[in-house]
């Protein structure tokens, strides 16, 4: 089995990336995107991102909010009146919604749910056939994510569409109604996979909107390419030297040199662990969003394993948005 994130060094054809990019005809229109918050002053900062996509993409965007009641309360008691503390809660969440929100000038609707957050977000994404989520999370490792979970990391794993989240702190005097983020910088881990060349649709997309630059980043883990020999190329071609040409000559060929409306483009080759070197990498070169693919490992993998986008996200110092093919498209 192919490693995670990885691709058959068999499959090193300069020129295939090149067809893939012809055929990507679709292109990144998100019309619908949806704001998980749970209306703290953390979970609000992916609001403001939200605000900009639709202002630059012309879409709705809807500001969710889940209210998550225990049907008991901890001494065992039955809730005598959860119709009308759940009516108090949400006309109160509705309130701060619309407070936060003010002369906003786009079009914007608030949802109000009732459950559990990550199921909710899941359940109302594919009813109101959402294109693109944001969402802020804590960060967490270790013990602490292990006992307390992560909301985010479930959505990373059962949304039907792309995830974009944020971590970082924003400015406090950002005003959402006259200010706009603006990815300047977009880096997109490219390991040449399905889910790598769906990432690299979106963050082209992206920069050609935002004008931005684009840094196309391929890591060279080591372990991964100790089976070169079994290839059948050759010994001579597993040559590290052999090996970071060929590279090379993919990553040149995933975009065509001079078509975008792109800044500009930028190829790296990096080796190492891949989520330090991506996480080096926009530190050192001031990246404004990071763009990665998903392939959904199942939860023992996670915990056991944990996956380079997971690590990213809880480290990066900039937004990360994570795609994955939706359910009923093919990998």
């Amino acid at each position: 089995m192919q490693a995670p994130g990885f691709f058959s060094v068999e499959s090193l054809n300069p020129f295939e990336s090149r067809t893939r990019w012809d055929n990507m005809l679709n292109r990144v229109e998100p019309k619908r995107i949806l704001c998980a918050t749970d209306l703290s002053d953390l979970s609000n900062q992916a609001i403001p991102y939200g605000i900009t996509l639709a202002r630059s993409f012309d879409a709705t965007l809807f500001i969710c909010h889940v209210i998550d009641l225990p049907t008991t309360s901890i001494t065992g008691d039955v809730h005598l009146y959860p119709i009308e503390l759940q009516g108090k809660i949400s006309l109160a969440a509705h309130n701060q919604i619309s407070e936060f929100m003010g002369s906003v000038n786009i079009r914007w609707k608030p949802l109000i749910l009732v459950g559990h957050t990550a199921d909710e977000i899941s359940r109302i994404v594919n009813v109101q056939k959402i294109d693109m989520v944001a969402a802020a999370t804590h960060g967490r490792s270790g013990i602490k994510r292990l006992i307390l979970g992560s909301v985010t990391e479930r959505l990373m794993r059962t949304l039907s569409c792309p995830l974009l989240v944020v971590r970082n702190p924003i400015d406090p005097a950002f005003d959402p109604a006259e200010e706009k983020f603006v990815f300047k910088r977009i880096l997109v881990g490219c390991d040449f996979s399905p889910d790598s060349t769906l990432a690299l649709q979106y963050a082209s997309d992206f920069a050609g909107r935002f004008e931005s630059e684009l840094h196309l980043v391929h890591v060279i883990a080591p372990p991964v390419y100790t089976n070169l020999q079994k290839s059948g190329i050759g010994m001579k071609e597993s040559e590290p030297r052999i090996l970071r040409r060929k590279l090379k000559e993919r990553l040149e060929g995933l975009i065509p040199e001079k078509e975008g409306p792109w800044r500009r483009v930028e190829r790296s080759l990096l080796a190492g662990l891949p989520y330090k070197e991506l996480i080096g990498y926009a530190k050192q070169h001031g990246m404004d969003l990071i763009v990665l693919g998903v392939r959904g490992l199942s939860l023992v993998e996670t915990l056991c394993l944990g996956s380079t986008t997971d690590r990213v996200i809880r480290q990066s110092p900039c937004p990360v948005l994570t795609v994955r093919p939706r359910r009923d498209e093919p990998c």
